[in-house]
């Protein structure tokens, strides 16, 4: 079994560019309100000139979303999987699963009842994504939690017969400590950025580094 991971916050074309020729699994773009958010007639350009790998699937990260904003979005780019990032209740995701019939991943904060999160939402998400708790953020931040508790997350997904992956503050510095705990997946985004744009020797370490780890 092979780490899952997704390359997150993706927002110009030299970041697709750069993504598109590396072997992962997910490519994230961000369509909350945030300094990497990406505007769906733009991204639908660049994809158009320079399309995701065919084992590359696009994830549309969102919070607390307007369902019209949802289908607007997904008539001018086709998403592989909506992620959720705010507090978004259990009968909020059916909504958005019944409404698009695609995949929904949820996040949870670290801290915030994780476990006890990750259960209300069983049997309704088709996934999970871990993440620091920072005041006044949803996510993003660069920040890293006690990735010792990697493993009872892990443990829940796999209950669950779902993916989980781990975010916050993960970089080709530290990939190692948190490979370590053997998560399912894990999700990067700042870790993986020089200025602002994705850097390609960043990501490539970051992928070997992955690569050469065994999951015990």
């Amino acid at each position: 079994m092979t780490v899952l991971v997704k390359l997150c916050g993706n927002r110009s074309l030299h970041d697709i560019q750069t993504v598109r020729t590396v072997d992962v699994d997910y490519i994230g773009v961000i369509f909350a309100e945030s300094k990497r958010k990406a505007e769906p007639e733009r991204l639908r350009e660049w994809l158009f000139r320079y399309p995701l790998a065919p084992q590359q699937k696009l994830v549309g990260v969102f919070v607390h979303p307007d369902m019209k904003e949802v289908e607007y979005i997904l008539d001018t780019v086709s998403l592989n999987v909506i992620q959720l990032h705010g507090n978004e209740t259990p009968s909020y995701v059916l909504n958005v699963k019944e409404t698009t019939g695609i995949p929904v991943w949820k996040a949870i904060r670290h801290q915030e009842k994780g476990i006890e999160s990750m259960k209300s939402f069983e049997g309704l998400v088709d996934g999970f994504v871990i993440d620091s708790k920072v005041k006044g953020a949803w996510g993003g931040t660069g920040i890293q939690f006690d990735w010792n508790s990697v493993p009872e997350y892990t443990r829940e997904a796999k209950r669950q017969g779902v993916p989980c992956f781990i975010a916050g503050g993960i970089r080709p510095e530290n990939v190692g400590d948190l490979l370590k705990h053997n998560p399912i997946g894990i999700d990067i985004s700042s870790g993986i950025e020089t200025n602002e744009r994705k850097d390609p020797e960043k990501i490539k370490t970051m992928i070997s580094r992955v690569m050469t780890h065994e999951v015990s």
